[in-house]
């Protein structure tokens, strides 16, 4: 039996609409063997000529194809079988700054929250204006879903709003475009503040609070801005510092990570030198995980729940709403103060 044929016995089932017809007639092709990967797809001419079904309808249904993964178009040659996988109801694009622990919870909880029928490819711009660029460019075009965390750059607005704001989700840092796109993101600098307002009884037991901070990371700015303005509110000593010198541990300090790997550095020197975390220094991490639950007896973070941001995410994909949601922080208080 042939593509046309398989098409033309689901015109005798009266609840399928012509785009379904066209849309399940290529999925049982492609089930059957009829249709193999790398086989060329008829030409909307060609279709239209078979069938005698308007031209919007056959793009339409060659559209859905694509979103789903099966189909992609090339230029001046037309569409072709790319995957056999016909139970794929869409193909994600989720593109992250990298594997962070945090990155990471969100991936898994919004895997597991779109279960199997979705897709997910998985990508990383590692705050990398021509990586995000070059990324990007390769995979515009070819999934019916863009999930992205960008990098809070104008410079690469012209490339999110290349694509249709029904199909791109902005995800974690905040991005400043018009009101068609849908966004999760976190705020930094008022949230931070506020929670830092919320610590000062157990800041004030510190003669000296360090925040490590590099301008040339994917640090966000907010919270800089944000510690800088506490200080000055409130009379606090502090000091912005861009990395942690192994073996300078003080007593009496309060140290403020936004990068992990200063924070195992700091953790493994008091352990070193018999400090009490909480007593003899204090620690305060950006991004809570489950590790900073357990080790040190817990470590106090301002962190967004990513969990709830995946869950979110991938709610706003199954039911195609238009999302524009700000996830507030949240304080967590351990015994690390």
């Amino acid at each position: 039996m042939s593509l046309i044929s398989k098409i033309k016995s689901l015109q005798k089932i009266n609840s399928l609409s012509k785009h379904e017809q066209l849309v399940n007639g290529i999925l049982e092709a492609i089930d059957s063997g009829i249709l193999q990967v790398g086989d060329k797809l008829p030409s909307i001419n060609a279709m239209v000529q078979d069938l005698g079904y308007a031209r919007k309808t056959i793009v339409k249904a060659y559209e859905e194809l694509k979103e789903r993964g099966l189909v992609e178009s090339k230029k001046l040659k037309g569409y072709f079988i790319v995957s056999k996988e016909t139970k794929v109801t869409l193909k994600i694009a989720l593109l992250l700054f990298s594997l962070q622990r945090f990155q990471e919870e969100f991936y898994n909880a919004f895997r597991k929250e779109l279960g199997k029928r979705y897709q997910i490819d998985l990508f990383f711009h590692h705050n990398n204006e021509s990586v995000f660029e070059s990324i990007f460019n390769t995979i515009r075009g070819k999934y019916g879903m863009y999930v992205v965390a960008p990098i809070p750059n104008p410079s690469i607005r012209p490339l999110i709003e290349s694509i249709n704001p029904n199909k791109i989700l902005i995800i974690d840092r905040y991005l400043t475009l018009d009101n068609t796109y849908s966004y999760i993101s976190q705020e930094f600098e008022d949230s931070t503040y506020s929670k830092l307002v919320e610590l000062l009884p157990e800041i004030s037991n510190y003669k000296k609070f360090i925040l490590f901070y590099k301008d040339d990371k994917d640090y966000p700015l907010g919270v800089l801005n944000a510690f800088n303005r506490f200080c000055a509110d409130y009379n606090v000593i502090g000091k912005v510092e861009e990395k942690y010198k192994s073996g300078s541990i003080k007593k009496g300090t309060l140290y403020f990570f936004i990068s992990d790997t200063f924070l195992w550095e700091v953790l493994r020197d008091a352990k070193n030198n018999e400090y009490i975390i909480g007593k003899h220094i204090g620690v305060l991490s950006h991004n809570d995980h489950v590790v900073k639950e357990i080790v040190f007896g817990g470590i106090t973070t301002i962190s967004t729940d990513f969990k709830e941001m995946a869950k979110k995410a991938a709610n706003h994909i199954k039911l195609q709403n238009k999302t524009q949601i700000i996830v507030p922080s949240n304080l967590i208080k351990r015994n690390s103060l």
